[in-house]
């Protein structure tokens, strides 16, 4: 795995974060920004990003959970069902809001951009559980930087809060969306799937919004309870196939 940790100066400190090249070309490639999930940095997020790169892409995976200081990421399979773990991790979680994040990914862009070997334009954000909301609230705050942005297994899309990501769609025109959720996931149920369809239409957003029969929210990472190989691959082969038609 070609990781290489780094270092990325924010307005609020240092965000430690992993670069992911691809091997055998010194390219150019295009740039993908992916936002990590809930559960935070940990090493089972890393194949997730080196897979995106091999298949020509330079990754940047940012560690959204920084302000919080040094933590060591929950385990996954329990996070959800323990209601002490979960409390407990809750008050690192909640450093990662949309503002912060917004404002963190403006010096990820800048970052990403000047690494040796990212093609110059518009790069691609990628986003797991909190991070698909925070790659579609990217794509309307930075659409002159992104050309294509994918949840997965995302929530709150278009909810009734002033930062939902559908209330941007008037700026997300020129940018394209891909967002699949999980049939069982209550943070993402057919109501708001219509709401976002919905907003992203009515702006002229080329966009898809796809369910995946028999997934449940988190079932790409290899280390969730609810983890999916056939989906795992099913959502790298439409993530992959919608960066081919549109990061040219």
């Amino acid at each position: 795995m070609a990781r290489t940790p780094v270092e990325i100066r924010t307005d609020d400190g240092i965000c430690p974060a992993s670069v992911f090249r691809p091997s055998g070309s010194a390219g150019p490639w295009p740039g993908v920004l992916m936002y990590m999930d809930g559960v935070g940095m940990r090493p089972a997020l890393f194949p997730i990003a080196q897979r995106i790169a091999d298949a020509g892409h330079v990754v940047l995976l940012p560690d959204l959970f920084y302000r919080a200081g040094p933590y060591e990421a929950p385990d996954a399979k329990t996070l959800f069902s323990d209601p002490a773990a979960r409390d407990a991790f809750r008050k690192i979680g909640s450093t990662a809001t949309a503002a912060n994040v917004m404002r963190d990914t403006g010096a990820f862009l800048d970052f990403l951009d000047a690494q040796p070997g990212v093609r110059p334009g518009r790069i691609g954000v990628t986003g797991y559980c909190m991070g698909g909301r925070f790659a579609l609230t990217a794509a309307g705050t930075f659409p002159d930087r992104i050309g294509a942005a994918a949840a997965f297994h995302p929530g709150g899309l278009a909810t009734d809060a002033t930062d939902s990501p559908h209330l941007l769609a008037p700026k997300m025109r020129d940018v394209a969306i891909y967002v699949a959720g999980a049939v069982d996931d209550p943070s993402f149920p057919d109501d708001m799937k219509q709401r976002l369809d919905e907003a992203l239409a009515a702006a002229g957003v080329e966009h898809r919004i796809e369910t995946y029969a028999g997934m449940r929210h988190g079932w790409v990472p290899s280390d969730t309870p609810v983890h999916s190989p056939e989906g795992a691959e099913r959502h790298f082969r439409a993530l992959l196939d919608f960066y081919a038609s549109t990061l040219t």
